[in-house]
């Protein structure tokens, strides 16, 4: 695998000829990943790429991945996939790559293909692995929460479901952390 295939324009077939096994409506994210993981079945590979990206996309909301959260990102890719270890690595870290890469331009076309993909459930669980990712550096930013409301947005997760979800993982806000501060202060 050559460093070229990540490059923008790079080692892309035409359009109108994927390669077999491919569906027009993945991302070049998606088919990316997909590639690597083609001893599982197709529909299992496109979800599990689909779901580390997001994991990647509410990591990198502030403009970096830390270790903690790429270790995290890592830990739920194996097991929500029920990969082996270097397996779930593999998945990871192409993922932060393409987000790296494109970023902005795929976050939401991402998150909308995994809704294509998934159940209610999936998507529920989808958004609480964010939180957690978010958290594993013991705290969600203004930017990690903002980006985490546009995923649960895109994911059309019910609205007291997001709240609930916001209340389990209030004490790790940081802008619930700053008031609580300031009461303290008071």
């Amino acid at each position: 695998m050559g460093f070229d295939r990540f490059l923008p324009g790079a080692s892309r077939p035409p359009r109108g000829a994927e390669p077999a096994g491919t569906d027009a409506r993945d991302t070049e994210t998606v088919r990316r990943i997909v590639a690597e993981l083609e001893a599982m079945p197709r529909e299992r590979a496109r979800y599990l790429a689909a779901f580390a990206y997001v994991l990647t996309r509410a990591a990198a909301a502030d403009l970096e991945i830390s270790d903690v959260e790429s270790r995290a990102i890592e830990q739920l890719v194996a097991e929500h996939g029920g990969l082996p270890e270097a397996q779930a690595l593999l998945v990871a870290q192409m993922a932060r790559t393409q987000s790296l890469l494109y970023g902005g331009t795929e976050d939401y076309l991402v998150t909308r293909q995994f809704k294509e993909l998934s159940t209610d459930a999936d998507r529920l669980a989808l958004l609480r692995c964010c939180y957690l990712v978010g958290s594993a550096d013991d705290e969600i930013s203004i930017a990690e929460s903002d980006v985490l409301q546009e995923i649960a947005t895109e994911l059309d997760v019910e609205r007291d479901e997001v709240n609930a979800i916001r209340h389990e993982f209030g004490p790790k806000l940081s802008t619930i952390r700053a008031m609580l501060r300031l009461r303290e202060g008071s």
